[in-house]
């Protein structure tokens, strides 16, 4: 899924490639993706872009007319401006706004899933909706200063800061990363840390996402490529050496997504248990 610094990147992009262009025409083709009917997504014909900006991982794409589209793109959506329009055989397009000049904003997905979605609102109910609502502080530039309190549950740390309602922007590949530049367990609960470790932990979240940010600000422009080259220098990457002490980094498998760590850096030198392999053992 695309996290808080790919969102980010693609935002300013589009931002500068869009803002004030006048749509032509905007239609839905994913069956699934356009959550709400009033206003019609007709009414975006002959308004103007005025920001393309982002909430923890969703798009806001604002109008003149005092409309957003509120966008999330799930885990494999992509959102991309295209020089032409969208062919009739093309399987992925959900989303599909065009604009003067044959360009295209649009929505795609891959796989069968169907899963990102869109909403048309007005402006002014737009933090109202429960996508937004329910977010926590943005995690960059800056995480919350009352980080320690939101983190103080029983909860381990990996599974607290891919909480959106904790803290808005951070997935599955960047708290890997996150908690290696911290040198913490992804295990370690919440309530478990120290003042000391709450400080080094806020400061990795902002040199992390902020060290993302700059990387793709020098190696991305458009057209946005479907697979972007993310920095990471952990995540799905057990087996190799970790970058800062060498041990072979370790992983630990669940049904959707993976966790890697250093197990020198992070855990003591202990070695999670990972139940994929369990299972294999017995």
């Amino acid at each position: 899924m695309p996290e808080l610094p790919e969102v980010e990147i693609t935002a300013r992009l589009l931002d500068g490639a869009l803002r004030g262009a006048t749509v032509e025409s905007a239609l839905a083709p994913g069956i699934n993706t356009l959550k709400t009917f009033a206003p019609p997504l007709a009414e975006l014909s002959g308004q103007a872009v005025t920001r393309i900006g982002r909430r923890g991982k969703q798009f806001i794409v604002s109008f003149d007319a005092e409309m957003a589209l509120l966008i999330h793109l799930m885990s494999a959506g992509r959102l991309q401006l295209y020089d032409r329009h969208a062919g009739p055989r093309d399987r992925t397009s959900r989303l599909l706004i065009r604009f003067a000049g044959g360009r295209e904003l649009r929505l795609r997905e891959f796989g069968t899933k169907q899963a990102a979605w869109a909403k048309l609102l007005p402006l002014e109910a737009l933090e109202r909706d429960e996508a937004l609502a329910r977010l926590g502080p943005e995690a960059w530039p800056a995480p919350p200063a009352d980080l320690a309190q939101r983190l103080g549950e029983a909860r381990p740390l990996h599974a607290l800061l891919r909480d959106q309602r904790v803290i808005a922007g951070v997935g599955r590949s960047w708290v890997d990363e996150i908690l290696w530049t911290a040198q913490l367990s992804p295990f370690k609960r919440g309530l478990d840390l120290s003042a000391d470790e709450v400080a080094t932990l806020a400061d990795a979240i902002g040199v992390t996402l902020g060290g993302a940010l700059a990387h793709y600000e020098t190696t991305l422009k458009l057209p946005i490529p479907d697979k972007l080259p993310m920095p990471l220098a952990v995540h799905r990457h057990d087996g190799e050496p970790c970058p800062r002490c060498v041990t072979p980094l370790c992983s630990v498998h669940f049904e959707e997504h993976v966790m890697t760590y250093c197990p020198t850096c992070q855990t003591g030198g202990r070695v999670l248990k990972d139940r994929r392999l369990s299972r294999l053992l017995k």
